[in-house]
């Protein structure tokens, strides 16, 4: 028997929690159980940020738990992540609002988080995050792998233009939209820069690239389970992604030897040395085009080496999940203090999305 679409009146009071209308097997539950564990942890922190006087603003546990959410879901902008909030009850659920709350205005939103992006906030949630791995036995202490990732700048070749003093500019035929004939011009970061995003640089990976205005990103991978466990943003230079490698691997605690994969843009001879003086094996694919490699028989002969080389592939899936999930592709902020607080949060959240996977299959 068909039901009637009748409209009756809508009911006054509905007596079903938020929490009712959550499945227990949905997959934000047990990353809302690791996120909820780093923020307390982080309380004193957040203390500090915070004046003991004046009106209460919102509260930066719910600012993080709404930018993982647009993290996860690829939300591109603070306003239409306040709409998901708004009708949203699994979003509300997990940024912890109940049903009648009323959702932030966007601008209000956006001005509350950026008290935490000025400071250390994604650093220490990602170390947070961290060290819940290292509880659950999920990190390895020995075996790691560097690569580093070009990340384009929320800057057009438009803007990069001559700096300032470098010669006469014409009046624009378009002040929204003009006409820029860059063609047949030999441009370089030394006479150019973005007037959008100065700290951006123009640089190729490649020569069957174009050159873009990028950072990098660059991230220290554990081999066991391929969690993040590093990363950082520099700008684009041709040396930038084995100084920041070697700048990560002294952070690593410990003495004992740890070895290190990396590609062939990592095999020179200034990083090879760097890296055994100071006790780190460089399992480095070699790159002997034209070239004498700085990896020889000492390495390459031990069945490590072949093990690092196909375990350091895994470091592509934290880029691919970061540029495609995550937002990473081309970011959203400018200048290469924020870029670094948006990368670091995101590989946070990669890591809590790969920790889910893990110990739920240990289960």
């Amino acid at each position: 028997m068909r039901g009637e679409d009748d409209l009756p009146q809508q009911k006054m009071w509905v007596m079903v929690g938020l929490e009712a209308r959550i499945p227990q097997d949905h997959p934000l539950r047990p990353i809302r159980r690791m996120v909820d564990r780093a923020l307390r942890d982080m309380s004193p922190d957040f203390d500090r940020l915070y004046s003991a006087v004046g009106r209460p603003s919102i509260a930066p546990e719910k600012l993080l738990r709404a930018l993982l959410l647009q993290v996860f879901y690829t939300i591109r902008s603070e306003r239409l992540l306040m709409e998901q909030l708004d009708y949203n009850l699994l979003f509300r659920w997990f940024v912890g609002l109940e049903m009648d709350d009323p959702v932030w205005v966007p601008t209000v939103f956006s001005k509350n988080r950026d008290r935490l992006l000025a400071g250390e906030v994604a650093r220490l949630f990602f170390e947070k995050v961290l060290e819940q791995a290292q509880r659950e036995h999920l990190l390895s202490n020995e075996h790691f792998t560097v690569d580093g990732t070009l990340i384009e700048a929320w800057a057009s070749q438009k803007s990069f233009r001559k700096k300032a003093g470098g010669g006469t500019s014409q009046p624009p035929d378009d002040p929204g939209n003009p006409t820029v004939d860059f063609h047949g011009e030999k441009r370089s970061n030394a006479t150019h820069e973005s007037k959008t995003d100065p700290e951006a640089r123009l640089y190729r990976k490649g020569h069957q690239t174009g050159a873009i205005l990028c950072y990098m990103g660059h991230v220290l991978m554990e081999n066991r389970n391929g969690l993040a466990v590093d990363a950082r943003v520099s700008q684009a230079t041709g040396k930038a992604e084995r100084e920041k490698a070697v700048a990560m691997l002294a952070r690593r605690p410990g003495t004992s030897p740890i070895t290190v994969g990396a590609d062939k843009a990592y095999d020179t001879r200034d990083f090879v040395h760097a890296t055994r003086t100071a006790g780190v094996i460089p399992h480095v694919a070699q790159n002997d085009t034209h070239r004498r490699s700085a990896i020889d028989d000492r390495t390459t002969r031990h069945e490590g080496y072949e093990i690092s080389q196909r375990k350091r592939k895994r470091v592509e899936e934290i880029f691919g999940w970061g540029k495609t999930v995550g937002g990473l592709r081309k970011v959203r902020h400018r200048g290469e203090q924020l870029v670094s607080w948006m990368f670091t949060f995101t590989m946070a959240a990669f890591n809590l999305v790969r920790m889910r996977t893990l110990l739920a299959e240990g289960s």
